[in-house]
């Protein structure tokens, strides 16, 4: 009798590796019909990872959005499974115990039964908690090894890591290839190492197509002893996302495995609802890019799921490069020209960072510090001459061991910094928080909601909740879709004078069956970034001639602290070279702005929380 292969659909991470946003959720409801009536699919990927962020983002609520968004597949008797990050529980930092805890009970209450988690080290401490609070909570603990290409990331390494994870209380593991560079004959023998081990586990496979090998690895998978293989579907497989069901189931049925079958006329039912999902706005989202497999991701081994961002970050990068190289009589560079020279860059990088798999938030830190170096350097700075916030915790053990080791120079650069590196277990390092936010909600007359579950979004997403709660995340949402919009049209009827002087002020967008009207701002000398750079020139022009100015290294938000606890610089403080003056959050994380010389600070230029950009004057010391 030939064995049976179970396939899963992926439906939430098809959107993420894709672009920024998710579907609502009422077009979420909509499609969940014809993906159950396709008959394939024993599981079902809902939520966990950014959709929560995301959702709060577009100014909607993310635990109705779960609620009912699980709630067909519960009925069909079709299993739903979430993605978390370990001691990162689903956002970029790290939780409190209370914090993952109460996720995991709640997950499980609002209809999600399996939890694959990942820790981006692949620190098996750091995933004992996501096992034990998961089996507490009722959900079935899945543990997911971050698979990456490697000296150090061997077939025996990951045979030896399903190991641990199992015995500290993985029920199931998950090969998980964030960023398809897995070699297909490695995978198959990680498949058959643990499968020999733990004849009775549950295994799945789960693998982005960007580089052209896990069609490959699908097969060498299940060959091996793999029971489930994860897909997506037309308009969004392959690229950057994952093969598509119907190459995978064909090629799986003619190796003689037995699958259920398709019902195509639902495929194509899902298909057609995905991509008018697409065409009603979020497509504005999706890089065209992100459509295509890219074998010069081999190399530097960059995520599927992170591409969307990468791209939208190479985007706003390369204006703000650009106009330096201008402004300093150099040639400028394509977009596709800063790509290259970034996965080039992280060739270099990633082993001096003791190559931590490159999967969130590790991927972004990766990326973002190779990013920096390649600007840096074309403006004659050094290498990791500016290394973000959240890259400096991951460098000094503060999200766990690395696992390899830390270039010396990066060691001596945290030791003239006075930074101290950490050995202990991480999440003694973040205190429980959620009676503080309790009491948070309490001052705001905001309800916990049903389960807390309005507690754990505040807790968990603090910033976005409270944008989603003030309105300000729709507006900002909305507003942003129209002047894609709004600029889509303009490109297709061409650069002419009278229609960028007509580009319209307000539109009506209709979102979710509701219209509203939003006022749309562009990049023009009335606008407000404009308005600041006048702003800015007045202070330089009242400070002293012969003052010297610390200069914005990139585009960004700019603050005088990064959290309550920091004191800020002052108009009077003694400045030394190398000290940390402010910030700028850009990319998702927090770079410190560092002085390169000594002084007084006689002005500070720019307001906390203000939007600035690249080489604008900040701080002024004589």
């Amino acid at each position: 009798m030939s064995k049976e292969i179970k396939l899963a659909l992926v439906y939430r991470d098809m959107w993420q590796s894709s672009g920024k946003y998710m579907p609502n959720v009422d077009e979420l409801v909509s499609v969940a019909e014809p993906i159950i009536e396709m008959g394939c699919f024993d599981r079902i990927e809902t939520n966990g990872g950014g959709f929560e962020q995301i959702c709060l983002l577009k100014g909607e609520n993310p635990n109705e959005s779960v609620r009912k968004w699980t709630e067909p597949f519960n009925k069909a008797g079709i299993q739903t499974h979430m993605l978390e990050r370990g001691l990162n529980g689903i956002r970029m930092s790290p939780c409190s115990k209370d914090l993952r805890k109460l996720m995991f009970r709640l997950k499980k209450k609002q209809g999600t039964d399996i939890s694959r988690s990942f820790d981006g080290l692949n620190n098996p401490q750091n995933l004992e908690l996501s096992f034990q609070y998961a089996k507490e909570g009722g959900m079935v603990a899945q543990g997911a090894l971050c698979i990456t290409h490697s000296p150090i990331h061997t077939v025996d390494y990951y045979i030896s890591l399903a190991d641990q994870f199992i015995s500290l209380g993985a029920e199931e593991i998950c090969v998980k290839d964030m960023a398809g560079v897995g070699r297909p004959a490695s995978i198959g023998k990680i498949v058959k190492g643990i499968r020999k081990r733990h004849p009775d586990l549950v295994i799945t496979y789960h693998g982005h197509s960007t580089t052209g090998f896990s069609i490959v690895s699908s097969l060498e998978a299940a060959r091996n002893g793999a029971n489930i293989i994860d897909v997506g579907i037309d308009p969004l497989s392959w690229g950057t996302g994952h093969a598509d069901l119907l190459s995978v189931h064909a090629m799986l049925k003619d190796a003689g495995f037995t699958l259920k079958d398709v019902n195509m006329d639902a495929y194509m039912e899902a298909r057609s609802q995905t991509q008018s999902i697409i065409d009603n706005g979020l497509g504005y989202y999706i890089n065209p890019q992100n459509r295509f497999l890219n074998s010069l991701l081999i190399e530097s081994g960059l995520p599927g799921g992170m591409m969307g961002s990468l791209m939208a970050d190479l985007e706003k990068n390369i204006n703000s490069l650009n106009n330096w190289l201008s402004k300093n009589n150099k040639d400028q560079l394509t977009q596709d020209e800063l790509l290259i020279m970034l996965f080039k860059e992280v060739e270099h990088t990633w082993p001096s960072v003791g190559y931590p798999p490159l999967v969130t938030p590790y991927s972004q830190y990766v990326k973002n510090l190779s990013l920096m170096n390649v600007m840096q350097t074309i403006k004659g700075n050094d290498r990791f001459s500016m290394i973000d916030e959240n890259t400096w915790s991951m460098l000094l053990g503060k999200a766990g061991q690395l696992p390899g080791q830390l270039d010396q120079k990066l060691i001596l650069l945290a030791k003239s910094q006075n930074r101290e590196f950490y050995d202990g277990n991480p999440q003694n390092l973040y205190p429980d928080i959620l009676d503080s936010f309790r009491e948070k909600m309490k001052e705001n007359s905001w309800e916990t909601g049903h389960d807390d579950e309005e507690l754990f979004e505040y807790a968990m997403h603090p910033g976005q909740y409270e944008d989603y709660k003030t309105g300000n995340a729709k507006k900002k949402f909305l507003e942003d879709l129209a002047k894609r919009r709004s600029q889509e049209t303009i490109e297709n009827t061409g650069p002419s004078p009278s229609a960028i002087s007509t580009q319209p002020k307000q539109l009506i967008v209709e979102v979710e069956g509701n219209k509203y009207e939003v006022n749309i701002s562009y990049s023009s000398a009335g606008n407000r970034n404009d308005k600041k750079k006048e702003s800015n020139k007045d202070h330089i022009k009242s400070a002293s001639t012969s003052d010297k100015s610390i200069k914005s290294p990139l585009e960004g938000k700019f603050y005088l602290t990064k959290n309550s606890t920091e004191k800020a610089v002052s108009v009077g403080d003694q400045i030394n070279k190398g000290d940390t003056v402010a910030y700028v959050e850009s990319m998702k994380v927090m770079n410190a702005i560092t002085s390169s010389e000594a002084g007084t600070v006689t002005s500070i230029l720019v307001n906390h929380g203000d939007d600035i950009d690249e080489d604008a004057p900040l701080i002024t010391l004589s």
